[in-house]
């Protein structure tokens, strides 16, 4: 916490010791409902169901949907049905829906029940769509308009419906069928003669995404064309619903610390670090664990297998950690480089030729630099200072082996996210543990092979 929100904390804490409602409610209004948030996680029990209860009315469903998911159970465990009912109909249906889909059923039941029919029918339709869809994103609140409307017509019906939309900076414009076909923004309205048609002023080539499209692509989409908001269609054109940016920056959140937990050998979850137990870490790490481990067994079934060349020269055995971290460190540069644009729709499978043909020039660059920075190293801290007496043909070995390992490390480093990507797998699974694994035994073989042919062992 910043120093700002301490002191309101502290704030807080004072006047709620002395009961000082009157004044607690006139503080919550001028502050930020993200602040508020924050401020109530400081806060448990009676307590937190006081403060919430004390918030200004417009503020109170702002508040909730941005609180921890386990405050959230314990304040609805506490609300009575009316008080359930107020929150969820002063609530966006979307944000409505997140909660729902995150609480437990017993929970999620009480609040459907809670919730007006309509409400009720809205939310069940949503909760419909797969849950890595645009369907499960979006919201229905949004300004509907018809070709026939005049601008006039058309601030009437923002001043009347606008107060329970998620935006009225843009307005879609439908047939009777709600087939969409045209867009406007308030600034258009603003600009244009009270007595224009929208059909005249509207902006004709929509760009909208449909109900099954995947999340990460409608958070992309949001990015690339800079919108507040993205209409969704279903397979006949007719509008849905739209997805906010606010949906779309926790949609690219969500992605990017799943991708982080993958490409770290994670089993990914929704839940912050400092709420997960031991036992559920634990469950979340040790697949990948035995799995690496296992795998890494074949290194080791490499090593085993040249022990009598290892014997003949005992010199080689010193450099095998240098090729093999080196190796590692040279695939996982590549594979976060190809991941990071497979992300954002940068580089397809259309690409892989072009992709490993710049990586076997920059690998090429890379492995001459390096072997012979080795080489360099070899002879004046090996030779002259260490006095281990690495032979002239030993050095070549290890050289020769750093420059094929950095080259073959690079080139599977950006092959396998872009297979993956192409079979249906998440590109991140391919990052670091997995291709480091890989490229370790090739940097073996290949470091064996080298030895064998030039130092005849």
């Amino acid at each position: 916490m910043n120093e700002t929100i301490e002191t309101t904390l502290d704030m807080i804490t004072t006047l709620l010791r002395e009961k000082r409602i009157g004044e607690l409610h006139r503080l919550f209004h001028d502050i930020p409902a993200a602040d508020i948030a924050e401020l109530l996680t400081e806060f448990e029990g009676g307590e937190l169901l006081l403060l919430f209860r004390i918030l200004p009315k417009e503020a109170a469903a702002d508040v909730f949907v941005l609180m921890d998911p386990d405050q959230m159970e314990e304040l609805l465990g506490a609300f009575s049905d009316r008080e359930i009912t107020a929150l969820i109909e002063d609530m966006y249906l979307d944000d409505a829906v997140d909660i729902i889909e995150e609480m437990p059923a017993n929970v999620a039941q009480r609040i459907l029940s809670r919730a007006s029919s309509d409400t009720r029918r809205e939310i069940n339709a949503l909760l419909k769509y797969p849950q890595d869809s645009a369907g499960s994103i979006l919201t229905t609140e949004y300004v509907r308009l018809y070709p026939d409307t005049t601008v006039a017509e058309a601030f009437d019906i923002i001043r009347k419906t606008g107060i329970d939309k998620e935006t009225v900076y843009t307005c879609y414009v439908t047939d009777r069928q709600r087939r969409l076909i045209g867009v406007v923004s308030a600034r258009t309205l603003m600009l244009s003669d009270s007595k224009a048609l929208t059909a005249d002023i509207m902006e004709k080539n929509v760009i909208s995404v449909k109900t099954l499209d995947d999340k990460e692509f409608v958070a992309n989409q949001l990015q690339k064309y800079d919108f507040l908001a993205l209409p969704v269609v279903d397979s006949e054109d007719r509008m849905i619903g739209i997805v906010t940016v606010d949906d779309a920056i926790d949609v690219i959140v969500d992605e990017y610390s799943e991708d982080i937990e993958i490409m770290a050998a994670i089993t990914p979850t929704d839940k912050p670090y400092l709420k997960q137990s031991v036992f559920s870490i634990y469950k979340n790490r040790i697949p990948w664990l035995l799995l690496l481990m296992i795998s890494a067994t074949f290194t080791g079934m490499i090593i085993s297998s040249f022990e009598a060349a290892l014997a003949a020269q005992v010199a080689l055995t010193a450099f095998i950690p240098m090729l093999m971290d080196t190796g590692g460190n040279s695939g996982s540069q590549a594979s976060v480089t190809v991941i990071r644009g497979i992300s954002l729709d940068e580089i397809s499978f259309s690409d892989t030729f072009f992709v490993m043909w710049k990586e076997l020039r920059v690998s090429a660059l890379c492995g001459v630099s390096l072997a012979a920075a080795t080489f360099i190293k070899i002879q004046l801290v090996d030779n002259l200072l260490m006095h281990n007496g690495v032979s002239i043909a030993v050095s070549a070995v290890v050289c020769l082996t750093l420059l094929f390992t950095v080259v073959c490390a690079k080139l599977i480093g950006c092959t396998l996210p872009l297979l993956a990507k192409k079979i249906g797998f998440d590109p991140a699974v391919m990052a670091s543990p997995f291709i480091t694994t890989i490229v370790d035994a090739i940097s073996l073989l290949l470091y064996f092979f080298f030895a064998k042919a030039m130092l005849g062992l």
